[in-house]
């Protein structure tokens, strides 16, 4: 079950409850706040709270290049200036905060974005609940054999179902072992901060993760990638859900220009201008290495 009763009646009486303010609202985001959004089997993720909208990027770009923006007449064109060329500071005046319900092993992959304040939920203090993160059988896959940290074809029929009850018999069995060493029935047990040790990576956690726009942007170029790890991009897609109703000006220019963008190295540019001008380049001419020979071929083919 991703939200508790507590959890649920708190959402609605959050909704049910609005409250007049002087500062800037986005109506998209408004329609998302609080809400919380079903992602993986137990998981999810809502807006707590956010600040800012398109007009707080142009606003703080204004007041900080002042008369040099004068020429780019636009809103929108200023905010794809700046994305264009890489100004981040104005894409910070924005911030949102998250409640996000996630596996363990995503978020030890998520917390590498240590640009963001985060707050976890303390098994220190708490009880765990007795829910894991088992994956769906279109998304059970063999380890790649190209890609070190990547799947490869989907696992099926009988070795499928072994892994599958593998998993599940390896989380209960020790989630059994972190309530017996909790004590029951009055009984003293051993302290919740050594018991949970004993929990397996798949169980969930939950925090409350808030990060200004320029560094969202950032984690969702990373992680809303096709080449991200399936459970950290349906959270990462989730996300950018919201952020596409919150700011659609700069999201758009994100889209445009980092998602559906390339970069390429001095090396790799020279290949193109010499295949622009009629030159025949193979990767033995070209001065690049046979992994980044093909990263720019497969840019330039698709």
């Amino acid at each position: 079950m991703p939200l508790t009763p507590d959890q649920q009646a708190e959402i609605d009486a959050q909704r049910a409850a609005p409250r007049e303010t002087l500062r800037a609202t986005a109506p998209g985001m408004e329609r998302h706040l609080y809400a919380a959004r079903p992602c993986l089997d137990h998981g999810f993720v809502r807006v707590v709270d956010y600040m800012g909208d398109d007009a707080a990027i142009v606003q703080a770009a204004r007041v900080s290049y002042g008369r040099g923006t004068k020429a780019v007449s636009t809103d929108e064109g200023l905010i794809r200036y700046l994305m264009r060329h890489w100004h981040s500071t104005p894409f910070e005046m924005c911030e949102i905060k998250l409640h996000v319900k996630l596996p363990v092993f995503v978020a030890r992959q998520w917390i590498r974005h240590r640009t963001a304040n985060v707050n976890e939920y303390s098994a220190r203090y708490s009880v765990l609940d007795r829910e894991f993160y088992v994956p769906a059988p279109e998304n059970l896959s063999a380890q790649s054999a190209s890609n070190r940290q990547g799947r490869g074809e989907v696992l099926e029929g009988e070795e499928a179902q072994r892994v599958l009850d593998t998993l599940r018999d390896d989380a209960n069995r020790a989630y059994d072992h972190y309530e017996d060493m909790l004590g029951t029935d009055g009984q003293q047990g051993l302290a919740r901060e050594l018991a949970r040790m004993n929990l397996p990576a798949n169980i969930y956690t939950q925090w409350y993760w808030k990060a200004d726009l320029h560094n969202l942007f950032h984690f969702l170029r990373l992680r809303a990638d096709p080449h991200a790890q399936y459970e950290i991009r349906v959270y990462a897609e989730a996300i950018a859900e919201a952020v596409r109703d919150w700011v659609p000006l700069a999201f758009a220019a994100f889209e445009d220009y980092r998602m559906g963008g390339v970069h390429l190295s001095k090396g790799a540019l020279d290949v193109v201008r010499r295949m622009l001008a009629g030159e025949d380049v193979a990767q033995e001419t070209s001065g690049l290495s046979k992994r980044e020979w093909g990263e720019v071929m497969a840019v330039i083919e698709s």
